[in-house]
């Protein structure tokens, strides 16, 4: 009787103080959504909650055998998280929207675990460590670090494009981002980075690995490998656009579904491309652990 109480007491806690962020930081919080539905760099904002407690619901039985209390560590995380969320309300005229934002939902997600730290305790909290870090994805990137992973993506995709029509053995002539044809030109701007597709595609890995590898390496490798992939992927849409641009009509480049629209036909060949590397990962593991066993009878029969 008194474990049922405690928790509900838990409960009510975690509830009171959670109706208290949302009140805290409700402004950038609606500043996020109204941007989710008019900005693709930030389409996938409204998804991670709901992954989250998804994947909270689904282990809820696991996570919160063990509910305690960590009121000082809690307690300092949800601290830590103010003083970002007071230096992007002070900063607030020097900062894009973009920036901005990023102080304030750092601020949010770390009151979201602090608070649950607080008043679920540390066990609960290193159960639910996945759920609770996939969060981190409502960041923004701010642009110190965005700025150079477009530039990245953009350069190389440039050089995986040039590699490309090198093997094809198609005559151009490449100026930086430049690739001159005869009679068409394309340029590889910021654009064709495909950064949100790379997040997309991050996430994606992120969730596959959670769920398939026990491991936190083959977790590490299966999200390191959206980089190539998305580099391969972009490559592959230019190429292709190109190619129909100068063997069939120029309007592929200009004005086609392929060129503003055709992501979501590329993303399908990346997620293949990624359940290729789930399939490698996997194949390893049943080797070492067939490799494992062998070693153990082997063991065994010597003893």
């Amino acid at each position: 009787m008194i474990r049922t109480i405690k928790k509900l007491h838990q409960r009510i806690y975690i509830i009171i103080i959670y109706l208290l962020g949302f009140i805290v930081y409700f402004s950038p919080l609606r500043a996020l959504i109204e941007l989710s539905f008019h900005n693709q760099l930030y389409s996938h904002f409204l998804l991670i909650p709901v992954v989250s407690i998804s994947l909270l619901v689904m282990s809820r039985k696991r996570i919160f055998a063990e509910m305690g209390y960590s009121p000082a560590i809690g307690l300092s995380v949800i601290a830590a998280g103010l003083v970002s969320y007071a230096a992007g309300i002070l900063w607030s005229r020097q900062l894009s929207q973009n920036d901005f934002l990023f102080f304030c939902m750092t601020g949010f997600v770390t009151w979201t675990i602090g608070s649950f730290i607080a008043f679920c305790g540390k066990r609960a909290f290193q159960k639910a460590l996945f759920p609770m870090l996939f969060l981190i994805f409502m960041i923004p990137i701010p642009f110190i670090l965005l700025d150079p992973i477009i530039r990245i993506l953009q350069v190389s995709s440039a050089h995986a494009v040039d590699g490309i029509f090198q093997i094809i053995g198609i005559p151009y002539h490449r100026d930086g981002m430049v690739f001159e044809f005869t009679g068409v030109t394309i340029e590889v701007a910021k654009q064709c980075s495909g950064i949100r597709s790379s997040l997309a595609m991050l996430i994606t890995s992120a969730v596959a690995g959670y769920f398939i590898f026990p491991s936190s390496w083959r977790r590490i490798v299966l999200s390191l490998a959206v980089v190539p992939i998305t580099i391969f992927k972009n490559a592959i849409r230019i190429t292709t656009i190109t190619l129909l641009s100068i063997y069939v009509d120029e309007k592929f480049l200009t004005d086609s579904w392929l060129h503003r629209s055709g992501g979501v036909v590329f993303f399908a060949i990346g997620l293949v491309l990624l359940a290729l590397v789930i399939w490698a990962l996997r194949w390893h593991r049943k080797k070492a652990s067939g490799q494992s066993l062998s070693q153990m009878d082997a063991e065994k029969i010597a003893l």
